[in-house]
Formats: C-alpha cells, sequence, structure tokens
C-alpha cells in the first residue's frame, strides 16, 4: 500500500467531498421524471459487473499493421561459414 502525504489525503478527501456536492446539485436541478430515470439506469449498469475481456486475437495477428519503413525483418537465415584459409 502507498503512503501518501498528509495534505494529499486532506485533499483527495476535500475533492471527493466537493464532487458529492456538485453531484447532488446536478440531481436537485432535474426533473424528478428524468433524476429517476437516471438513478435507474446508473443502478442497471452497475449490477451488470465488469465488462469481459475483448476475444482473443488469433496467433501472430498484429492489432494494427506497422507504419511504412518499420516492418520487422526478415529472420536471418543460418548457413554454414566454412574459413577459406584453415592451416
Amino acid at each position: 500500500m502507498a503512503k501518501h502525504a498528509r495534505h494529499e489525503r486532506e485533499r483527495r478527501a476535500s475533492e471527493s467531498i466537493r464532487v458529492k456536492e456538485i453531484e447532488a446539485a446536478w440531481m436537485a436541478s432535474q426533473t424528478p421524471a428524468a433524476a429517476k430515470a437516471f438513478a435507474e439506469a446508473v443502478t442497471r449498469v452497475r449490477a451488470q459487473g465488469p465488462m469481459e475481456p475483448p476475444a482473443p486475437m488469433a496467433p501472430g495477428t498484429a492489432p494494427r499493421p506497422p507504419r511504412p519503413g518499420r516492418e520487422p525483418r526478415p529472420p536471418k537465415e543460418e548457413r554454414k561459414r566454412s574459413r577459406p584459409f584453415s592451416d
């Protein structure tokens, strides 16, 4: 767990309090029907849980083609090197 400075914790706490105040003021500015519909939509989405990860791609498939001039080099051919002069 990371330790944060006291002023950092206080700043984050004050920010979260301010965000809750702004959210409450925004909800109060909405019509009751719109606020109810929004609250129901939020609870429905939160009940769904996290999204599934994307389907895996085929092996060896790059997500995007390389930029021009950045293509990977072809593998070097292993060849037997003979020594021209042997003693």
